[in-house]
């Protein structure tokens, strides 16, 4: 169980890191794929700050990856599935793509529920 824990936070970190860079050098394109029906002009500063938040929010579980604590990571990447939970709701509330925000975001936040249980149990 800690195994599969483990490697499901490593797919979910490295994911949101290489997002993360996306936003930071190709915020346009990535943008696209958040799930909102259009993307503002003159974004680009914010998706630049969003890009290095999702890389810093990659970096946290690495950290503890290495560190060695299941019950800690279990923790962090509990409390942290409330990020794509969030993203899920704004999609919806403003009348988003759907199917990017329960395919995309809510199932990442289920992953991160499953991992984070898994390590806290295991």
């Amino acid at each position: 169980m800690l195994v599969t824990g483990y490697i499901l936070v490593a797919i979910v970190a490295l994911g949101i890191i290489y997002i993360g860079l996306s936003y930071l050098f190709a915020p346009a394109k990535i943008a696209a794929g958040f799930g909102f029906t259009e993307v503002p002009e003159n974004a680009t500063g914010f998706l630049n700050v969003k890009g290095g938040r999702d890389v810093g929010a990659g970096l946290v579980p690495l950290a503890l990856i290495i560190y060695g604590d299941p019950h800690a990571l279990g923790w962090v990447i509990l409390v942290a599935a409330v990020w794509p939970v969030f993203d899920m709701l704004i999609i919806l509330r403003h009348r988003g793509k759907k199917a990017i925000a329960f395919g995309v975001h809510g199932l990442t936040a289920a992953v991160m529920v499953v991992a984070g249980l898994l390590l806290l149990l295991g």
